[in-house]
């Protein structure tokens, strides 16, 4: 991954970053030639507009920004694209969060997914910051190009095969450990709903397992990792499919965030849990009203075979489980009501611990990495009920589906075990600047700040 920032260069052009309010003051401060240009130029001092400014030869001396005050990040993203090539700095000097958000937000303003057709568009480049916290910056992004490339791989070249050699790849670039249980032998070892949702595939299900970290606190990551759904028998329509290579979107969340842990060595025993299938349609596909065992011994009755991705991550919840994590977070593209509650650009969580949800809110706010938690609203749960199983997958209300889902999952984690559960679209349905159409990875920088932070109080002792 190349940087599009650099270390120096004489011949910089600077951007002068402004927040809206001291825009007037800075105008009044320049000489009539400049304030009639910009006054000519139309330009409006909205949030995240520029204005070129010219030297007294006519060439580019400067760049005017106003920042976006509500998320700064994405002002900087847009300069990458827009500005003449070249290279820039900053002037004046930013504080040391707020120019390592510079940083990131230019460099995620590069990129491109170019694995099917080739990307030869160039762009501007940015002196660092002096500020700016050069590593977080490089590993978040690269965490972020990869949550981002593994949604946007269609299904033919991103199957339960392929996703789990992602995770032995990553594994061996921070010298994690990586195991991948396959086919039949999840039966063996007891993951039967992993098993059931996705024997009818030909790419055979497998349980990913990745662990890196021998100090500080347990922290498991959960992804969904269904790399294409049909919806199974009870099969979707065509508009309903046509986007599903992004149900995998949970994993590449997760693999996306334990990137970005490792490469920074946060003191912290990791291990990433990604079952990972492909829901299809075949002689030997899970049926409406099937039964299915799960590894924590609970029975589900099957009310609809679209309703997978839970089936799945029950299996893994319990196995992380099982070892009494310090913090559980899963991440998974699980239900269109969250999408119908939040819209696709809010992440919905649930947590059953109000420290925890604090503080991924405070830390969501602080990166400009917004989420939003809903309620574990125990009534629903009645709706999960089931006159031949200990559950049923789905509820027969429309209402509360997100709610639902959480509470689902929740049968299968233990009330010591603090645990979040993300229910995230993974997609930007129309680009916009740092964020193109295509994958998206969602509340990873809010989650990753929450685990630093975690961490951190855990060496200090506070919990």
């Amino acid at each position: 991954m190349t940087s599009p920032l650099v270390s120096d260069d004489p011949a910089a052009k600077a951007i002068t970053a402004l927040a809206r309010d001291a825009y007037e003051s800075w105008l009044k401060a320049q000489s009539a030639p400049r304030r009639a240009w910009v006054a000519q130029s139309g330009f409006k001092a909205r949030p995240g507009e520029t204005c070129l400014l010219p030297s007294a030869e006519g060439g580019l001396e400067e760049v005017l920004l106003i920042l976006d005050e509500e998320e700064p990040i994405w002002s900087f993203a847009a300069l990458p694209g827009t500005l003449p090539p070249g290279t820039y700095h900053l002037a004046p000097a930013l504080r040391p969060a707020a120019a390592t958000r510079a940083a990131l937000g230019w460099w995620l303003g590069t990129y491109a997914f170019s694995r099917y057709k080739e990307n030869n568009r160039e762009f501007a480049r940015l002196v660092w910051p002096k500020a700016a916290d050069q590593d977080l910056v490089a590993h978040t992004a690269e965490a972020i190009f990869l949550t981002r490339d593994l949604i946007n791989t269609p299904a033919n070249d991103m199957g339960p095969a392929e996703l789990a050699d992602a995770a032995k790849a990553l594994a061996r670039r921070h010298r994690a450990k990586c195991s991948v249980i396959v086919g039949d032998a999840l039966l063996r070892k007891n993951y039967p709903a992993v098993h059931a949702v996705g024997r009818a595939s030909t790419d055979e299900p497998r349980l990913i397992d990745l662990r890196w970290g021998t100090r500080g606190p347990k922290v498991t990551l959960v992804g969904k990792g269904v790399c294409f759904d049909s919806g199974g028998l009870d099969l979707k329509p065509a508009a309903g499919m046509k986007l599903m290579k992004k149900d995998m979107g949970g994993a590449a969340h997760v693999l996306g965030l334990a990137s970005l842990i490792m490469a920074q060595k946060l003191q912290v025993r990791l291990r990433v849990l990604v079952p990972a299938v492909e829901n299809a349609v075949s002689g030997n596909a899970f049926r409406p009203l099937d039964v299915l065992q799960t590894r924590k011994g609970l029975t589900v009755e099957i009310g609809n075979t679209d309703a997978e991705g839970r089936l799945i991550l029950c299996d893994a919840l319990a196995e992380g489980d099982s070892e009494s994590p310090d913090l559980m977070i899963d991440f998974a593209t699980l239900t269109g009501a969250a999408r119908v509650a939040l819209g696709t650009d809010l992440p919905a969580f649930f947590c059953n611990d109000d420290k925890l949800a604090g503080a991924v809110l405070r830390q969501g706010a602080a990166e400009h990495d917004p989420v939003w938690r809903m309620p574990l609203h125990k009534p629903y749960r009645q709706g999960l009920d089931s006159k031949v199983a200990d559950l049923n997958n789905i509820s027969n209300s429309p209402y509360g589906g997100a709610i639902v889902a959480a509470l689902f999952l929740e049968n299968f984690v233990s009330p010591a075990t603090r645990w979040a559960h993300f229910d995230i679209m993974a997609w930007n349905p129309a680009g916009r600047p740092g964020r193109p159409e295509g994958g998206e990875a969602m509340g990873l920088r809010a989650v990753y700040a929450a685990i630093a932070e975690f961490s951190r109080r855990n060496a200090a002792g506070k919990r």
